[in-house]
Parts: structure tokens; C-alpha cells; sequence
């Protein structure tokens, strides 16, 4: 019985996982391992029957998508770029952010003729955010701190996450137009929706309990 009702959640490691850490706390979980957890990326929670793994954000979906995780908790900027076949049942509110199109402050982004160039970390979510306002860009995807590719001249803007706009303005750049927001969102694999639907529910009715 114990083995077909065990869930196994993936967190994005970072902040989102001290938030759900934090939330699981709340739950009245005992969460000393998943605190003191050293380099160990598969924990307990004791007396629930839930194991927790620890990830990168797109690792995460990846996990739930092929069934090694029943759940996990990832940012809504990792589901607009990887997409996956997956249910996202809640949005847990935390992890607020957004994607912004940002450029160099005092410059008419939509001004003049031509094709833009963008830089991002995130292209899938830049083309769909054009392609929505039927406006051909092209897009060069940097690994690192993008907001240098305006700096640099290799692009007219950059689309990236946007928390306080501090970066932005150190850096002589200034938001244009928001995108869209984002914020930690629970994904549930398909067959386990299935399978170990009562105890999902149960789970994620408990953790939206606890945030409300």
C-alpha cells in the first residue's frame, strides 16, 4: 500500500525549493532533512510518505514528464520555454516575477524601420511574445548576463526576468513592455494523476491551505 500512495516531488533547487521547504514547514511537515540535506539530492519527509528530489528547473520537467517525480514545483518562465506533457494544477503565488522586453533607456524600440534584433535566454517565449503582436525579430540567445547585448550593440532589446528592475537600471536599461507574469506553479505527471490521483489532490489542497 505504502509503495503505490508514496509521492515523489521534484523542486527547482534555488529559491523556489527554500519557498517549498518553507511551505512544507507550515504544513507541519518535519522538514530537518530537506534543511540539513549536505549534497544529497534524494530526501525524505518522514511519516509522509513523500520523497523530495532536488533539480534544475528544466530537469524538473523533465522528471514529471517521463514519470521519475508524481509532482513538482517549477517557475512558470520553465513551462512557457520547455513546454511538456504534464497537468499544472495550481499556481502557489510565490517566486513573483515577470518577463519584461527591456532596452536602453531613452530609445523608441518599436520606432523606425527594419527587423529587431532581441537577445534572451528564453526564445521560445520572445518568438511567441512577437509572433502575438505579428512582428518578425530576430532572436540571439545568450547564456549569461544578457542585459550586455544592448551594451555591446548586438541587439535592439533583450527579453528576460524581471523581479525589482535593479539590474535593468544599473545597467542603463529600462523596461518597454511587460510580457507576461510568472510565478511557481505545481505540475503533476499524467499517469500518476491517474493512478495516485486521491493522495495528489490531498497534497495539493494541503500546500494551497497552507499558502492561503
Amino acid at each position: 500500500m505504502a509503495e503505490n500512495t508514496a509521492i515523489r516531488i521534484a523542486l527547482t533547487k534555488g529559491r523556489l525549493e527554500k519557498d517549498t521547504v518553507g511551505l512544507f514547514e507550515k504544513m507541519g511537515f518535519d522538514v530537518t532533512e530537506l534543511r540539513e540535506k549536505g549534497r544529497r539530492l534524494i530526501l525524505t519527509i518522514p511519516g509522509q510518505n513523500i520523497e523530495v528530489v532536488l533539480a534544475k528547473a528544466a530537469d524538473v520537467i523533465t522528471y514529471v514528464g517521463l514519470g521519475a517525480c508524481d509532482i513538482g514545483v517549477v517557475g512558470k518562465d520553465t513551462i512557457l520555454e520547455h513546454g511538456g506533457t504534464y497537468f499544472e494544477i495550481a499556481d502557489l503565488g510565490f517566486g513573483r516575477c515577470k518577463f519584461a522586453l527591456a532596452g536602453k533607456k531613452g530609445t523608441d524600440f518599436y520606432g523606425g524601420v527594419g527587423v529587431k534584433t532581441v537577445a534572451t535566454k528564453y526564445p521560445n517565449v520572445t518568438r511567441h511574445f512577437f509572433e502575438s503582436k505579428r512582428m518578425d525579430v530576430d532572436i540571439v540567445k545568450i547564456e549569461g548576463s544578457v542585459e550586455l547585448a544592448p551594451l555591446l550593440r548586438i541587439a535592439d532589446g533583450i527579453v528576460d526576468i524581471v523581479e525589482t528592475g535593479t539590474t535593468l537600471r544599473e545597467n542603463g536599461l529600462e523596461v518597454i513592455e511587460d510580457v507576461v507574469p510568472i510565478s511557481a506553479r505545481l505540475i503533476v505527471n499524467t499517469v500518476s494523476m491517474k493512478l495516485k490521483k486521491e493522495r495528489i489532490e490531498e497534497l495539493a489542497a494541503a500546500m494551497q491551505n497552507a499558502l492561503a
